[in-house]
């Protein structure tokens, strides 16, 4: 599917969603400058591009009992395709686990946790990473403070 071109209004509409994507359309369409039918049009072709993947409520991890974040280095014991696979197929599954990449050059994959305390990490641990035959080495890195935090994708002109 060759990629969508996107248009000035476009770009607003995508900027004020990853803003507040609760606003409804007449909102949103007064905030862009644009009809409520157009801008619902332009809502909706974004959505069926896949440019818009879903909306979602961010919520506070520390409020919601998540108060420690964890960035782990995984590296597999082999790097053989199926084996990563089925890591990352795991990982996929794992409730605790935010974020998965991959990565090249150092470790197989990077990824973020979120979790209560430093029992819910050993258990999580435990289940998905050191007592895996697969995984050669596990770096955990816990966070003291987030100063940043946003979803936001920059949209260049």
């Amino acid at each position: 599917m060759p990629a969508l071109e996107l248009d000035d209004l476009d770009r607003r509409i995508l900027d004020i969603l990853q803003q507040d994507c609760a606003l409804s359309n007449q909102d949103l369409a007064t905030r862009v400058h644009a009809s409520p039918p157009t801008c619902l049009r332009r809502v909706r072709r974004l959505t069926r591009a896949g440019i818009i993947q879903r909306r979602v409520a961010l919520l506070d991890p520390a409020l919601m009992g998540a108060a420690l974040t964890v960035l782990i280095e995984v590296t597999l014991d082999a790097q053989a395709a199926a084996q990563a696979d089925a890591f990352e197929a795991q990982l996929l599954a794992e409730p605790a686990i935010q974020q998965c990449y991959r990565v090249s050059s150092g470790p197989d994959f990077m990824l973020v946790a979120l979790v209560a305390d430093m029992a819910a990490y050993q258990a999580l641990a435990l289940r998905c990473l050191t007592g895996d035959p697969r995984v050669r080495n596990v770096r955990s890195f816990f966070a003291t403070r987030r100063s940043k935090f946003d979803t936001r994708i920059p949209l260049a002109p």
